[in-house]
């Protein structure tokens, strides 16, 4: 498939001079909203009292995904998806979560998750003087690097100790920008309400970043403080009438990850290297899960999950690399880069300051090529439950006796509280699937690097790939949280005493690791990060701020409407009802993906069938937004963010209003599923109660 769009750049809007050809794009945060552009196409100006309700009522789950509170009472909504995590961690195989669903009808009921953290950002504060001050004249890359991560690390210990709030350094603009976001953070949360999958679902993979949609893609948790539930000053009200056709709506989520502002040399990385290694690891986990899945109803019930979580990755990673192949694409980038290199040419003083920048990440880029298949496979490796835990107590134990400043990134002081929450997560923890996952990326890592990689040959010993998953999945005690505490807490001597399999392997392959993570400061990192910081510079020298940064999994606002599109000769409503809900799962005689559960044909007759479902706005998104409240310009929440469209997918690196679509569940279905599919009137009317009298 070709994307061939009317491509709307972020450098071309910037080149061009004026803010009308931004259409609806960017993904801004909250110091520098797009004003300008918001009071010249929706003649709309947010205050500052606007966007601070805004972004207090927003929330980041830290496992990934976005969420807003929606009552006063600490409640909070975001995605299915987003808490299908926790819904798996929760069950058991006499009561899946995930299939059947689960409402609390009192607080009792609720039920604690095991390792959700949630976050809400507090304050902002531009720290790139701080940071930059600690480079000093005349050090070389490497020393000035751990100068600044020493500087990183000191303004984060320091807030976290004055504030007790957590506390990240933000590099904004690839290191144009370091920004401290302070967040009040909860760790005690609740789940109240999620539907069946196959209503949150309907349509599975088939119908996955399309419109018409017909999902009921929402879950409700609560935040608690103390045993009590939080009072939250700041949520968003509810409306259900939703947004009309052409209104305008913001959204404010957390995306996860952009590539706009990336160099042309940078793009093609991305795409000759590092994109088709991942979508082939990603075919291969699939197989490794589904394969896994046939033993039994209770295997496939641990691995469905995670089968879907990559089916979705798998075609969200295809339509961004058919963007990067899709040669319009390509060479308009190539243009861009070009024209704003001949501006900084034709002025002395910039050409003085960032002339070189361009040609040193192309040196560094070919570097990482280099070895950018064996980091991979070697990193793919680690990244099982099991192996992830032992590579992070084993490094823990390490690094966490060093001062702050000379430790890895995330063991830094204000990174341990996150860190120990995970590590020691009662979560369960299934060997047997463990064993099929770690046998199975050994033998890919085999077929890529060789038997004799060094990493691999100090991992097997002589021994088979599924020889060494067998004994790390019956021997290993790393299941139980409370070993993996007692281990920690007996620092370096009890870990590197420890007879575990798993424990041990992570002791012998941690000089490998450390020596890998040396050599990607000394030739990329630390070389990398001046160059983008010149070109970030010379976009502030020439374009201002009127530019907004990738996306780094923080808060961020967009704008746009609710409009439909033009689609496969056709055109795309910009609403979807609960009519077609019920045409589309006849159509397909009511089987597999498109079966409905039966509670909806047992209550059908009860239901308005003329009440929107989805809709599509020109919200400018990414993962990680999903779960996102979509809010009207009066602070209503009127939509919940689940998808974009399959033109969306190239958004990692290219944004276009005319067929760029955010795909939502509008309120209006949530509370008539709420009431007349769920009997949840009383959580129906916990968000109802704060919404306008006009509602």
């Amino acid at each position: 498939m070709q994307f061939r769009l009317p491509v709307t750049f972020v450098l071309l809007a910037a080149v061009l001079g004026t803010s009308s050809v931004w259409g609806d794009e960017g993904m801004w945060t909250f110091d520098n909203p797009p004003s300008k552009q918001l009071k010249e196409r929706y003649g709309f100006t947010p205050t500052q009292q606007w966007l601070d309700h805004i972004r207090l009522s927003s929330v980041r789950f830290n496992d990934g995904g976005s969420g807003s509170f929606v009552s006063p009472n600490g409640l909070i909504l975001t995605n299915h998806h987003v808490a299908v995590g926790q819904l798996q961690k929760l069950s058991t195989a006499g009561n899946d979560l995930v299939a059947l669903g689960f409402y609390a009808k009192t607080p009792a009921e609720e039920l604690k998750c095991p390792d959700l953290e949630l976050n809400i950002l507090q304050s902002m504060e531009n720290v790139t003087d701080r940071v930059r001050a600690a480079v000093k004249p005349g050090m070389s890359e490497m020393d000035a690097l751990k100068a600044r991560k020493a500087a990183i690390a000191k303004i984060e210990k320091e807030s976290l100790d004055q504030t007790g709030l957590r506390s990240n350094i933000v590099s904004l603009y690839h290191d144009g920008e370091f920004w401290l976001y302070r967040y009040k953070k909860y760790t005690d949360v609740r789940l109240v309400m999620a539907p069946e999958r196959q209503a949150a679902y309907f349509g599975g993979d088939l119908d996955n970043f399309t419109f018409p949609r017909y999902d009921l893609d929402m879950a409700f948790f609560r935040a608690y403080e103390n045993d009590k539930p939080v009072p939250s000053t700041h949520y968003l009200k509810w409306n259900s009438k939703g947004a009309a056709e052409g209104e305008l709506v913001f959204v404010s989520g957390h995306p996860g990850s952009t590539d706009r502002l990336f160099t042309y040399s940078q793009l093609e990385f991305q795409r000759d290297v590092y994109f088709p290694m991942v979508l082939k690891m990603i075919e291969r986990r699939i197989q490794i899960l589904r394969e896994y899945g046939k033993q039994g109803k209770e295997q496939e019930r641990r691995a469905l999950n995670e089968v879907f979580g990559y089916e979705n990755a798998k075609k969200a990673y295809s339509g961004e690399y058919q963007g990067l192949l899709d040669e319009q694409v390509m060479s308009q980038r190539k243009k861009q880069e070009t024209d704003f290199r001949a501006k900084i040419a034709a002025n002395a003083e910039w050409q003085k300051q960032y002339r070189g920048a361009w040609e040193t990440i192309n040196q560094v880029t070919a570097k990482r090529a280099g070895v950018a298949k064996q980091r991979f496979y070697r990193g793919i490796i680690t990244r099982s439950d099991l192996t992830s835990l032992a590579n992070t107590l084993v490094f823990y134990v390490v690094e966490t006796r060093k001062p702050d400043a000379d430790r890895l990134d995330g063991y830094h002081e204000s990174d341990l509280d996150a860190l120990r929450f995970q590590l020691f997560s009662p979560a369960p923890i299934y060997p047997d699937l463990e064993e099929a996952v770690i046998a199975g990326t050994l033998k890919m890592a085999i077929e890529e690097l060789g038997p004799d990689d060094p990493f691999l040959k100090t991992i097997l010993n002589g021994r088979t790939p599924s020889e060494v998953a067998r004994q790390i999945a019956t021997q290993t005690r790393l299941v139980d949280p409370n070993f993996r505490k007692t281990l920690a807490e007996g620092g370096e001597t009890a870990v590197r005493k420890s007879t575990d399999p798993l424990v041990q392997l992570f002791v012998r392959l941690e000089p490998q690791l450390r020596e890998a993570e040396e050599w990607y400061k000394q030739n990329v990192e630390s070389v990398l990060s001046p160059a983008t910081e010149k070109i970030a510079q010379a976009q502030f020298a020439v374009y201002g701020k009127g530019l907004y940064p990738d996306a780094t999994f923080t808060l961020r606002l967009s704008y746009g409407a609710v409009k439909g599109y033009p689609m496969n000769g056709t055109a795309a409503p910009y609403k979807t009802t609960l009519y077609g809900l019920y045409g589309r799962s006849a159509d397909f005689d009511r089987k597999g993906d498109f079966a409905l559960p039966q509670r909806f044909w047992e209550r059908q007759g009860k239901l308005d069938l003329s009440t929107p479902v989805n809709f599509v706005s020109t919200n400018d998104i990414i993962g990680g937004n999903s779960g996102s409240p979509v809010i009207n310009r009066n602070g209503d929440i009127v939509g919940l963010i689940f998808d974009g469209n399959i033109e969306s997918l190239v958004g990692r690196f290219v944004y276009d209003d005319t067929t760029n679509r955010a795909v939502s569940v509008h309120t209006g279905y949530i509370s008539e599923a709420l009431r007349k599919l769920y009997d949840a009137g009383k959580l129906a009317d916990e968000i109802e109660a704060g919404k306008q009298a006009s509602d």
